[in-house]
């Protein structure tokens, strides 16, 4: 049986070796190396020595983290909505459709509505404020990044909402518990699960966004990822941005370990 179930985890194995151990392995290795591609420690003293690397890892984590707070504040009563409605999940399939669409598509959709001449100016004309300057501003960015990311945090908060037994929230009602009480005595402890997966699969992307850092930004944002993406095709500096990269993975792992189920000693979920 055993020999069984071992065949079955060859493609598995395979694919984290090719996909997931390889990449990981060559970006460490690339990271000691300069761009004359002698072996050096060099890349991560001129990184933790650089006031601009260090400034850039701070935009990232703090850009991240407004993302992840505006979609959280927009996801979690959303799903919660969704989980009372009598069709939800026909009402979760239609949030769910914007994410089939490419990423780049997207991105040049908020172009034209956020332009001089788009869809919002218009609007701002109509109601008497006038055209602005929507397009290539921080908000714009973060706008649009909590947008496309907003699916990935309402997921698993509605699984975490709709798994919730109701009659342990309708014994905090009977029990006299106010609304507020309830929710955030019984509620939200128990679909704090699904929050921390949803944080997980919205901060650890933002981290390194670098495309509508440039199309929606327009560079007024500049992220780790931005960086990444200078450094292997303009300046060729592979070196360099592999040591980034790598700093960008430890960060990632932080904010899984951080953000991560832990098991109390005797198997019980914290």
């Amino acid at each position: 049986m055993k020999k069984y179930n071992a065949f079955y985890s060859v493609p598995y194995v395979l694919w984290l070796l090719l996909f997931v151990i390889a990449p990981l392995v060559l970006i460490v290795y690339q990271s000691f190396f300069n761009i004359s591609g002698q072996f050096t420690l060099g890349n991560y003293q001129d990184y933790f020595g650089s006031g601009t690397y260090l400034r850039m890892t701070f935009n990232s984590i703090w850009y991240a983290f407004i993302i992840t707070l505006v979609t959280l504040l927009i996801s979690y009563p959303t799903a919660y909505w969704l989980s009372q409605t009598r069709h939800k999940q026909l009402w979760l399939l239609l949030i769910i459709l914007p994410t089939w669409i490419n990423l780049l598509l997207k991105a040049y959709a908020f172009i034209g509505i956020f332009s001089q001449a788009g869809a919002a100016n218009r609007f701002f004309e109509f109601i008497g404020i006038g055209p602005q300057q929507i397009l290539f501003t921080k908000s714009s960015f973060i706008f649009v990044a909590a947008y496309i990311e907003i699916p990935f945090m309402i997921l698993p908060i509605f699984n975490a909402i709709d798994e919730l037994n109701p009659s342990l929230v309708n014994a905090s009602r009977d029990l006299g518990a106010t609304n507020w009480q309830t929710f955030s005595k019984v509620i939200f402890p128990l679909t704090l699960n699904g929050v921390k997966a949803g944080v997980q699969a919205v901060f650890i992307p933002s981290l390194s966004l670098f495309m509508l850092t440039r199309l929606i930004g327009g560079n007024k944002v500049i992220t780790l990822g931005t960086a990444i993406e200078e450094h292997f095709l303009v300046t060729q500096n592979w070196g360099m941005g592999s040591t980034i990269g790598v700093v960008l993975i430890v960060a990632m792992v932080v904010i899984m370990f951080a953000t991560g189920e832990r098991r109390k000693k005797g198997g019980h979920h914290e």
